[in-house]
């Protein structure tokens, strides 16, 4: 049985999933760049001084986009592991999973409009 099959301690455990974000992290550039926009994100937010809820609404919404992608890489890798030839229903669960890192990107965008959008207007003078 492989390395998978076997009972990990939880530090172990939390070492593959460490490994599994880096693994995101140096192979992945639309993990890197959803990682890269939502650093931007919470520096305005920081320089916007938002309100604690806000915060959270953002850290949700960066952390649901983040493991969207991570799904999407783990859908990808297993579906190639499965079916290393060109197959429609392999390709339609790889873009399937592609769709939910979309859905979660453009509600991420929406909530950004939401929680920005004011603060923004009211501080380029736009009010």
């Amino acid at each position: 049985m492989g390395q998978y099959h076997k009972k990990h301690s939880n530090w172990e455990s939390f070492g593959n999933a460490f490994n599994g974000i880096l693994y995101n992290c140096k192979t992945q550039r639309h993990f890197r760049f959803h990682l890269f926009a939502g650093a931007l994100v919470l520096l305005a937010a920081a320089w916007l001084g938002l309100d604690r809820w806000e915060w959270g609404i953002l850290l949700l919404t960066i952390s649901s986009v983040m493991a969207a992608e991570a799904f999407n890489t783990a859908v990808e890798l297993a579906v190639d592991l499965a079916e290393p030839n060109f197959n429609p229903q392999a390709g339609l669960a790889k873009d399937v999973a592609a769709g939910a890192v979309l859905i979660t990107a453009i509600v991420a965008v929406a909530v950004g409009i939401v929680i920005f959008g004011p603060r923004l207007v009211g501080f380029l003078g736009l009010s």
